[in-house]
């Protein structure tokens, strides 16, 4: 996994160094251009030097990058057409600012301020190619700046479109999860409802006959109800839809491990270890439901993106006030792809369903090389 991080890092970088060298060419040949040539046509080279710096820092400044580029090529293009110099017009900064269209239309908001900055930019490369009509080839060099914009913006637009279908995914993924969440803590809540009632009615029945068995049916009764509130606190604010009548009110520990046995008996095998001082009493349900979506998450990960794994790694262990799912595959390097941020939208469900119960969840490789998945819970 860190060979992959490694060479996708390079490539990136290689690709930025590509970019700028290609400007770099091209200022060269402004550069021959204006020593042939010499007094306002040295402003052309100036000016793509200018770009390429706004090029290299449009990450920490786009907009005003661009903003400056765009004054510095109309300014250029009046004073060059006003002194009516010949030669071959400003390929540096007509690149650069082609390369600043598609990051202002893939990344600044709200959209219709890219939109305008984007058409601001095609109005300052038209006046260009009539400020610059050189040999009576201006419609031509028009049409090739028009078709250059054209194809930035297509860019840009496509990659914003990508990005934005990316965020809602993202969202439609969490608010999924937060509906099943809402669920089962419900189900939960109505479970303990369901005994308390249960208990009341109890207790109303023996309690003229035998007043002695009240107390104990109270305390069940106060039990029942601080857990039902409990689990009350951590629901999410969202409504509950398409019940399922066949969902059962939470799991325990034996679920986590028929999980994992069922996992084994047809996938690589896992090894799933229990720490001490933890049972079916001391997490808390809504805490347990998850635990077993993140195994069966973290699982099915790996049987999806590194089937060629040796083995499996399964922990749950308390650390004080906390406790902590790990589970860690070796043999075989994951894809990518499942982490957080790549793409894996099962864990951006399930980090938003840890984080609603107030924990984290993390995906990436660890300090031994294996792929693991870690989620981390507050006990109460």
């Amino acid at each position: 996994m860190g060979d992959s991080k490694r060479i996708v890092y390079w490539i990136r970088r290689l690709s930025e160094i590509a970019m700028v060298g290609w400007l770099g060419m091209m200022l060269l040949l402004d550069l021959v251009v204006a020593f042939g040539t010499g007094g306002f046509q040295w402003l052309v080279p100036a000016c793509g030097a200018s770009g390429i710096a706004a090029v290299v820092l449009r990450r920490r400044y786009r907009i005003e990058g661009f903003c400056a580029m765009l004054a510095l090529s109309f300014g250029t293009s009046l004073v060059i057409g006003a002194t009516g110099l010949a030669g071959v017009p400003g390929m540096t900064e007509t690149g650069s600012l082609l390369i600043l269209t598609i990051g202002v239309l893939r990344h600044v908001e709200p959209v219709h301020r890219a939109a305008v900055l984007a058409c601001v930019g095609l109005i300052v490369l038209m006046a260009e190619a009539v400020g610059r009509d050189y040999h009576n080839s201006g419609l031509a060099f028009s049409f090739l700046l028009f078709a250059g914009w054209s194809t930035a913006a297509g860019a840009g637009g496509y990659l914003r479109f990508q990005q934005e279908r990316r965020v809602e995914a993202v969202h439609s993924v969490r608010r999924a999860e937060r509906l099943e969440l809402a669920r089962e803590l419900h189900d939960l809540v109505a479970h303990y409802i369901t005994g308390i009632v249960v208990q009341a009615q109890a207790a109303r029945t023996v309690a003229e006959t035998s007043p002695q068995a009240v107390a104990p049916a109270l305390d069940a009764i106060a039990s029942a109800g601080s857990e039902a509130l409990t689990s009350m606190r951590r629901m999410v604010t969202v409504l509950r839809t398409e019940d399922d009548a066949a969902r059962k009110p939470g799991v325990t520990l034996a679920d986590l491990r028929i999980l994992t046995d069922r996992f084994s008996a047809d996938g690589p095998k896992v090894a799933f270890e229990i720490g001490p001082g933890l049972n079916d009493h001391t997490l808390p349900p809504e805490v347990m439901t998850t635990l077993h979506r993140v195994l069966q998450e973290a699982l099915t990960n790996v049987r999806k993106h590194a089937s060629r794994t040796a083995w499996v790694e399964a922990t749950l262990r308390r650390h004080e006030r906390m406790v902590a799912l790990r589970v860690r595959n070796f043999g075989a390097a994951s894809d990518p792809r499942v982490s957080r941020l790549g793409g894996g939208f099962g864990l951006v469900g399930m980090a938003e369903r840890v984080e609603a119960l107030g924990g984290r969840l993390h995906a990436g490789p660890s300090a031994e090389g294996a792929w693991q998945v870690l989620a981390e819970f507050p006990l109460p």
